[in-house]
């Protein structure tokens, strides 16, 4: 080993070595939770068990405490989205992080119900 290498350090760009699946126990996608690029999450809870949680989840709760993209969350870490969907389906599932589906311009509402909301309104 050369004199100034650290173990576990990529020489060239000192950057971890870690492996997406090691973060992810070998996992590829989470169980629970489908999220998807433009999913947007936030932190839930502050309270939490930090030393039964990964460096990178402690990372999230942090980047989370605004609402974020599933995909701005991977950019801040430098993290592939898939290794993110897990670590964040995880949190989910202890109820540290929520999430939601990004909003669409699609209205899921038709014109019939709006029609009756605004004469309902114009009743009043």
């Amino acid at each position: 080993m050369s004199e100034g290498h650290e173990p576990g350090l990529d020489s060239e760009n000192s950057e971890p070595l870690v492996r997406p699946y090691v973060m992810t126990q070998g996992r590829q996608h989470s169980d629970s939770v489908q999220l998807d690029m433009v999913s947007v999450v936030i932190t839930a809870r502050t309270d939490v068990e930090r030393m039964s949680l990964e460096p990178e989840q402690l990372r999230i709760l942090d980047i989370c405490q605004r609402a974020q993209s599933v995909a701005e969350v991977s950019a801040h870490l430098d993290i592939p989205v898939a290794v993110v969907k897990v670590l964040l389906g995880d949190l989910i599932s202890r109820g540290y992080i929520l999430a939601r589906a990004p909003y669409t311009t699609e209205s899921p509402v038709n014109r019939d119900v709006l029609q009756a909301v605004l004469d309902g309104i114009q009743r009043l």
